[in-house]
């Protein structure tokens, strides 16, 4: 059985992130998402810049978010992160923004990354080091 693999970062709504009328511009969710999945980067050790190392490059090919609550100038929120797994050759998680004091769910998302290698070739088969990695980390 897998484990399931989470983060939680905490996001303070800063007055440069929203727009005219307060509240977070709807761009900035996409860097919540990024900041989630830098966090699970650190927890769990899969950076983008160890990627780098080993000799992958990690796009984004699919970016999905379902705006549900406005987040407003001074509040904060909780972005979980969630690894999901797959038996291809991606990166896929899953994102939930909600706000701290509530908890209501402000942004719902979804990211999947592929594995270049050095040349921007695709990598279909599942690199060596993130076969171990999943092995390491979920079993």
């Amino acid at each position: 059985m897998n484990r399931k693999l989470t983060t939680e970062k905490k996001i303070e709504v800063r007055f440069g992130e929203v727009d005219s009328m307060r509240i977070v511009w709807h761009g900035n969710y996409i860097k919540y998402f990024e900041d989630g999945r830098e966090d699970f980067g650190r927890k769990y050790n899969l950076g983008y810049l160890q990627a780098e190392e080993m000799g992958y490059l990690l796009p984004i090919v699919e970016l999905k978010a379902e705006y549900k609550k406005p987040l407003k100038y001074g509040e904060t929120a909780i972005v979980e992160t969630n690894f999901i797994d797959s038996p291809s050759a991606k990166l896929i998680f899953e994102y939930v923004i909600y706000e701290e004091k509530t908890h209501d769910i402000i942004c719902r998302g979804r990211s999947v990354q592929v594995f270049l290698n050095h040349s921007l070739q695709l990598q279909v088969s599942i690199p060596p080091v993130f076969r171990e990695w999943k092995e390491n980390w979920l079993h």
